[in-house]
């Protein structure tokens, strides 16, 4: 059974810093492109981070030089260094995973930006 776990999430002042955690299991996770997405209220769905299986990284264009995306193969987890966080940040974060036509998601953290 495929499973995708996140962690981490919570109440943060703007300037703050979280590290996203998320824990995979049932699937040969070393071979699947790894990503984060985020879902603000109101709004569509977005990529935020993505780690290919290699270890190459993408980032949208609001999270370079801010988020780092990171995975350990040896223990099935990919993670989300998040620093500098605004309020534009808060959003529900989802864990992804995909290879070919395989895709999967985790049932998200909530991250929330506030003074």
């Amino acid at each position: 059974q495929v499973q995708l776990v996140e962690s981490g999430g919570g109440l943060v002042q703007p300037g703050g810093s979280l590290r996203l955690s998320c824990a995979a299991s049932g699937f040969t996770f070393s071979s699947y492109v790894m990503s984060w997405y985020r879902q603000a209220p109101g709004k569509e769905r977005e990529l935020a981070a993505r780690i290919s299986s290699s270890g190459n990284t993408n980032y949208a264009d609001s999270a370079k030089g801010r988020f780092t995306i990171s995975r350990d193969n040896a223990k099935d987890a990919v993670f989300l260094q998040m620093n500098n966080l605004n309020s534009d940040d808060t959003a529900v974060y989802y864990c992804n995973a995909k290879w070919n036509s395989a895709v999967y998601w985790g049932q998200g953290t909530q991250v929330t930006v506030s003074s």
